[in-house]
């Protein structure tokens, strides 16, 4: 976990330094938070235009619960480094890769358990439905 957390922050680093320098190269004066900014806004409107359309594409085909699992997904990710580091930051418990591991595929059993039983609940109901629409066929035809 810890060589992970380097080896992010060290890309991180690498990406922020080279944007130093194209600062310094260029003559302009920004400061470091006119680059963050600058670079987070950018990064920030790229990943709206390259998730937009994907999540318009999956709402018109009524897949709102993907939607939804993408969502949470990228939220429990967060929130699982962010015990981890906290855990290291405050020495209140052990930093490891692991445990954000075991947490994600906890959301996920979950999550698949949850759509088996939705997937159960939504057949039983259509089931209903296909029989009482013949009961009503049925009624119409005997009239």
């Amino acid at each position: 976990m810890r060589e992970l957390l380097y080896y992010v922050v060290e890309v991180i680093a690498r990406i922020h330094n080279g944007l130093l320098s194209l600062n310094d190269s260029f003559e302009y004066d920004f400061t470091d938070k006119e680059l963050h900014f600058l670079v987070i806004g950018v990064l920030g409107m790229g990943l709206i235009f390259l998730i937009y359309p994907i999540f318009k594409w999956l709402a018109q085909k009524r897949h709102v619960m993907v939607i939804a699992w993408i969502y949470v997904f990228t939220v429990i990710i967060v929130i699982t480094f962010a015990i981890e580091i906290g855990q290291k930051v405050t020495d209140s418990g052990t930093m490891e890769f692991a445990d954000i591991v075991f947490g994600i595929a906890g959301f996920i059993a979950m999550f698949m358990l949850f759509s088996l039983l939705r997937g159960i609940y939504k057949g039983i109901m259509r089931l209903i439905k296909q029989f009482s629409d013949k009961g009503e066929h049925t009624d119409q035809h005997r009239g």
